[in-house]
């Protein structure tokens, strides 16, 4: 009982310590408060209406006839579409568009409407940029759709013309009707499709930057040893003790997030708050023990706070919220499983979106546990280094 005590009063001393070390220097709190809310307030506005609108676009209408003119009144009502210029060539407009004034135009060749009513098949080139994927992705969507409910409309009235009936001329014209339902985001809502992921994974690197700076500077500090003598030489006790404040702290803030995103924002949460605030603890727990993994392999904080940032933002690419992870080379998949961002995006796919049983997820909640499990063994290498107490630039 005595031991028990004697252990639970050091715990206590670091903590106050470690407490103390975070009030007295504003760098925490820009990095562990400041830094998250701005991302949240930034990332969740600039994604307010789910997908991007009014994006800036161009006609060039080569033909001036009736129906190339209803061609391009039918583009303007597309809400992800801004055609407020109309360029009289193609080089002027592909100049627009490489000095940035466009995402993407169409260009309506001469003869148009006779060819169509022909049926010589006119061709209507469009162009967009890929420098920004997602707006030349809707452009190029919506061009895609314009011209080819235009070529239908042109069929139409032919056969009408012909004196063919309308109920037979549909199946014609769509043999096959495509009747879509997205599960998950019916909406097709950006943000839900990327802040869910895109949040924490900024969190993430928040937490193993602060997680190796906070060890680190023991070391460049020349407190370390120090440190170790409040925790009776047990660098188990010492670790747990600097680390609790700082988890506490990163775990409010995560479950802040996800009660912006699933809160105020509505997002999808089929199976409740628990699975994901479950998730969102061992999420933190986590990053923190790889914190301390490559501050005890790579005991420099220079390099560490390298590997540290490195990891982070390799996590964006391999997660696999941006690129199935299924489709990429087979040693970037098995890559993707050492990630914690990729066990915390499965659950929340699973449990946010899907609403899958609890049980199958288990692998992943335990994946997360095994990170800090993962730092035990090292740990009498970074006790050495902080006895010796060298900081290396």
């Amino acid at each position: 009982m005595g031991k028990k005590a004697t252990a639970f009063g050091t715990l206590w001393k670091l903590m106050r310590r470690e407490w103390h070390t975070l009030v007295s220097r504003p760098l925490y709190w820009t990095i562990m408060i400041c830094a998250p809310l701005f991302c949240y307030v930034f990332f969740l506005s600039l994604m307010n209406n789910g997908l991007p609108e009014k994006l800036p676009t161009a006609v060039v209408d080569l033909d001036h006839s009736a129906t190339s003119r209803n061609l391009t009144r039918q583009l303007t009502t597309y809400q992800t579409l801004d055609i407020t210029t109309q360029y009289v060539s193609f080089a002027e407009a592909r100049q627009a568009m490489q000095q940035g004034k466009l995402f993407g135009f169409l260009v309506i060749p001469e003869s148009f409407e006779a060819d169509l009513y022909a049926n010589r098949q006119p061709q209507i080139p469009y162009f967009t940029t890929s420098v920004y994927f997602i707006p030349s992705a809707l452009i190029y969507k919506s061009f895609t759709t314009m011209t080819t409910l235009a070529a239908g409309a042109a069929v139409q009235q032919t056969l009408l013309a012909k004196g063919e009936y309308e109920r037979d001329i549909m199946p014609q014209i769509q043999p096959i009707t495509v009747d879509m339902h997205p599960l998950g985001n019916p909406w097709t809502n950006y943000s839900i499709y990327l802040n869910n992921t895109f949040l924490p994974g900024i969190l993430e690197v928040l937490i193993l930057l602060v997680t190796i700076f906070s060890i680190g500077s023991e070391v460049k500090d020349g407190t370390s040893r120090e440190w170790l003598n409040t925790a009776n030489n047990n660098i188990l006790l010492a670790i747990i003790g600097k680390l609790l404040p700082q988890t506490l702290i990163f775990f409010i803030m995560g479950l802040f997030c996800q009660s912006l995103l699933y809160g105020y924002c509505g997002f999808p949460l089929q199976n409740g708050i628990l699975p994901m605030a479950a998730a969102m603890f061992l999420f933190v727990v986590a990053i923190q023990g790889t914190g301390v993994l490559f501050f005890s392999i790579i005991p420099s904080l220079r390099l560490a706070l390298s590997a540290g940032s490195l990891l982070g933002v390799v996590s964006f690419s391999l997660t696999g919220f941006s690129f199935p992870a299924e489709a990429m080379y087979s040693a970037f998949h098995l890559l993707t499983d050492i990630l914690p961002l990729r066990h915390y995006f499965v659950i929340y796919v699973d449990q946010a979106l899907n609403s899958v049983p609890l049980y199958y997820c288990w692998i992943h909640y335990f994946s997360l546990l095994i990170y800090p499990l993962l730092a035990l063994p090292f740990l009498p290498l970074l006790k050495r280094a902080l006895r010796r107490q060298v900081y290396i630039p």
